[in-house]
């Protein structure tokens, strides 16, 4: 009976979890503007028996652009039990289309009521850290030392997770990212991405009355892109045994119609699980662009030019499944009855910068289905699956 009553109170409260996933998905929290959120947070959680010494707002330094009003929310509880830090984290904020959403529950999934999306992507992951956090407080459970991470700026850039400092969150030897919508499936890969930005500079003159002095650099970027896709380089790729994908997502510029567009600057993205082949793609689109502009001449045989600028956004990483955080959760996992299995995606993650920084870290599921989409929901079985494990990989010795 003892052992009964003593699992009883390991199980996070359902009912409260739920309370939290619909409270957390009640708060505007787009990308830099996630202090409402950490507020809510922080009230719970010293309701709950949060020391206020435990709670770090970090400032918004470096690489967070100068507009965010706050860095990560970081909540380290002292272990009750020695042993090495383990972290876990989610993202605070939502992307534009939630902007307004009201959650409803019907049917085991909580979705948007009207047309927004959800922001599952990732309260679901915050709520399931806030349930287990409370849950651990409030009933005075047993854990090694444990930091709770809530980052800010993921949907732009990942930019709270750059931030990180391995001081900052008590140098864990191993974390865990809630990110994702099934529990049973642990994320050990995760794609690499280079962003980068053409702008393409022609050669202005009055369209109507001589449009044969100019070079469009509008002509330019389409034929540009023409050949990029007719070579192979957009969208999904694959080059030999490469493969990866790639977008021209953003193009502004010109002035009005009876002008001979001067300028035009083109945004886009490489992605690949191989670095290397990220650098291919990128450099695909600087040839294609370059090529582009030497071919487009006015009547005196004058040029446009290119300037190509590409950045580094986040290495792809992989974990081998003999790696001690992947052996731990499987075996909690196996411990709640969940069959796993290891998966690589083609999605950037808060994981990516950490695995860099040399935490290693694995992506898990609490429900969360459909980001960014107006169909967006959360599973709630999932949703209290994804609670256990995670207090089950907190107070696990």
């Amino acid at each position: 009976m003892k052992t009964n009553l003593k699992k009883q109170l390991r199980l996070p409260d359902e009912a409260r979890a739920r309370q939290h996933l619909l409270a957390l998905l009640n708060i505007p929290g787009l990308s830099g503007e996630e202090m409402l959120v950490a507020d809510h947070l922080e009230k719970v959680l010293l309701a709950a028996g949060c020391q206020p010494a435990w709670l770090r707002r970090l400032p918004a330094r470096p690489p967070l652009p100068a507009k965010f009003g706050m860095g990560n929310l970081v909540v380290q509880l002292p272990g009750t039990f020695a042993g090495p830090s383990r972290m876990f984290l989610a993202h605070m904020d939502t992307v534009p289309l939630c902007r307004g959403a009201q959650p409803v529950i019907k049917n085991d999934r909580v979705v948007a009521r009207g047309h927004t999306a959800l922001g599952g992507d990732n309260r679901a992951g915050v709520a399931a850290l806030l349930t287990v956090a409370e849950t651990i407080l409030k009933n005075k459970l047993p854990h090694p030392p444990l930091t709770f991470l809530f980052t800010v700026g993921e949907e732009v850039g990942l930019y709270g997770a750059k931030s990180v400092k391995a001081a900052d969150v008590g140098k864990p030897a191993m974390a865990f990212n809630f990110d994702s919508g099934r529990p049973d499936e642990i994320i050990t890969g995760a794609i690499g991405a280079q962003r980068w930005r053409a702008e393409l500079h022609g050669i202005s003159s009055h369209a109507g009355m001589h449009p044969e002095r100019g070079a469009s650099a509008l002509l330019i970027a389409s034929r540009a892109l023409a050949e990029v896709a007719d070579r192979g380089w957009f969208g999904k790729v694959r080059q030999g045994k490469r493969s990866g994908t790639s977008n021209a997502g953003v193009i502004h510029g010109g002035d009005a119609t009876n002008q001979v567009t001067h300028h035009v600057v083109v945004h886009g993205e490489s992605r690949s699980h191989h670095p290397a082949f990220i650098k291919q793609i990128s450099a695909a689109y600087r040839t294609a662009f370059e090529r582009a502009a030497k071919q487009v001449r006015n009547c005196e045989g004058e040029h446009g030019r290119v300037e190509f600028h590409c950045d580094n956004d986040y290495q792809p990483f992989h974990i081998p499944e003999r790696a001690p955080v992947v052996r731990f959760t499987r075996q909690i996992a196996d411990r709640l009855g969940l069959e796993t299995r290891c998966v690589a995606i083609n999605g950037g993650l808060d994981a990516n910068p950490l695995n860099a920084a040399g935490i290693p870290t694995v992506t898990l599921g609490v429900g969360a289905h459909h980001p960014h989409a107006y169909d967006e929901y959360v599973d709630l079985i999932q949703f209290a699956t994804g609670c256990r494990l995670t207090l089950e990989l907190a107070t696990t010795k």
